[in-house]
């Protein structure tokens, strides 16, 4: 294109304005794709410097789908115990007692229900979050917000959040991986990036439907080429996909393609010796409760793997447990539950303190919400959904043990002491791992977005 005045024209300020805007363009489409190239040719898996010194390196989600009761496993409510039976404050509707009996735990005193005997072992580890309350009482878009820290419009999730902001430290095994995760309630988009790079999204192991033993990762192994020949088929695969991110530079599902293509040809050397469980002892099995005939193998074997993928330096891991949903037979779904999860769950806690993981790294143990106080059903043994007051915990990382923080009213309906929102609990999980909520940003469609969007605080009176 000829950007020059023509001899003829007259040299004026109209004429000059119109010809140097072409140049202006030029210049910041220029400066547009050299960042371009820069960020094609960095690797934005490669860890990166938090913001702050963090209390932890790893965080392991265990996430209770379906909302566990806080009055029967760390919110004791003698009250309600007392008027059990009696008609409620809503129509038609009965409080509910506990089903199990309460003991104080461990030299903190803190109160666990018998229904989690071994998570009560750990009590001087647990940092009780008693005043949790969420927007929503409904399974999808509470597992959404959760997750996401919103259930209206698709946002990243707190995993790729996380691996945006500080990378991974092995590059050879994935830094972010959700275990069983649920193909309902949100599916993908509670492990997905949603506006970040398709990179950060967190790899799928199983199904909340397949027993962990049986989700290997799929065709790890070529049964056809050594590494050698499967390096050269990359290279011409990988080849064409450049090109095609180069001609699309806008659309980061090719990079995220490029990178987990990449991904996949490391993990033939690692991955398979992290998911094999046949060098752990009998001891250690035994521990988490993994047995062909107990309720707690396929939870105990995503735990127990989740330890050996702290190990390795995952970042992030996810593991899951379904269906804490009691509207009735809330005894035997809630021992049911408490059977699969309790002993894994409780055995992950002392087994990285064991090891001198604890330290480094972060639990979190919980549902999208809580439960009622009261039920419909005339035999009392039911709870229905609980956005208002609910508990959650979260252990090691430099969080303080044997500490119960926020309380819900004497009937367990509302949290009103010490009251954490999931925008506060995920501003208080990016701070234990270095990374400051209100930083932590993505511009995209012409704003900065986060996490906890423009709310959240960090739940200093927990931390350590």
């Amino acid at each position: 294109m000829n950007n020059q005045l023509p001899a003829t024209s007259e040299f004026n300020r109209r004429s000059l304005l119109k010809s140097s805007t072409c140049g202006i363009g030029y210049l910041a489409f220029a400066g547009l794709c050299q960042e371009a190239r820069a960020q094609q040719s960095s690797n934005p898996l490669a860890p990166k410097a938090p913001h702050h010194t963090p209390r932890a390196k790893n965080i392991i989600f265990c996430h209770m789908r379906g909302g566990p009761s806080h009055m029967e496993t760390f919110e004791y409510k003698p009250e309600l115990n007392k008027r059990n039976g009696e008609k409620s404050k809503l129509k038609n509707r009965f409080l509910t007692g506990t089903k199990w009996s309460w003991r104080q735990r461990g030299h903190s005193g803190l109160w666990v229900s018998d229904l989690i005997p071994h998570m009560a072992k750990q009590a001087d580890e647990i940092c009780v979050l008693s005043g949790m309350h969420t927007d929503i009482a409904n399974h999808t878009p509470a597992m959404l917000h959760l997750h996401t820290g919103n259930f209206v419009l698709a946002r990243p999730s707190m995993g790729a959040w996380i691996m945006y902001g500080l990378g991974t430290e092995n590059q050879n095994l994935p830094g972010f991986v959700s275990m069983c995760p649920p193909v309902i309630n949100g599916g993908a988009a509670n492990y997905g990036t949603a506006f970040l790079p398709a990179v950060y999204q967190g790899t799928a192991l199983g199904s909340i439907k397949i027993n962990i033993k049986d989700a290997q990762v799929g065709n790890i192994k070529n049964p056809r080429l050594n590494l050698a020949q499967q390096r050269r088929q990359l290279n011409l695969i990988q080849s064409l996909n450049q090109d095609l991110a180069q001609r699309d530079p806008e659309t980061s599902q090719v990079d995220g393609v490029i990178k987990s293509y990449e991904l996949a040809y490391r993990m033939q050397s690692e991955m398979p010796s992290v998911m094999d469980l046949s060098k752990e002892t009998a001891d250690t099995l035994e521990s988490y409760g993994i047995g062909e005939k107990k309720p707690s193998d396929s939870f105990g074997r995503q735990c127990l793997l989740a330890r050996r993928m702290v190990e390795s330096g995952v970042r992030y891991i996810e593991v899951c447990d379904e269906f804490w949903d009691q509207h009735k037979a809330l005894k035997k779904g809630h021992e049911a539950r408490a059977a699969a999860t309790d002993q894994p769950v409780g055995a992950l806690i002392a087994d990285l303190k064991q090891r001198g993981l604890l330290e480094d790294t972060l639990i979190l143990w919980g549902g999208e919400f809580g439960r009622t106080p009261d039920t419909g059903k005339k035999d009392l043994d039911g709870r229905d959904h609980n956005a208002n007051g609910y508990t959650m915990f979260l252990a090691g990382g430099g969080v303080k043990g044997g500490f119960k923080y926020g309380a819900t009213d004497d009937l367990g309906y509302k949290a009103v002491e010490g009251r954490v929102h999931l925008h506060d609990l995920h501003a208080t999980i990016l701070h234990i791992l270095g990374l400051d909520h209100t930083r932590l940003t993505y511009q995209y469609a012409g704003r900065d977005f986060r996490l906890t969007d423009v709310h959240g605080r960090v739940v200093e009176e927990v931390l350590a």
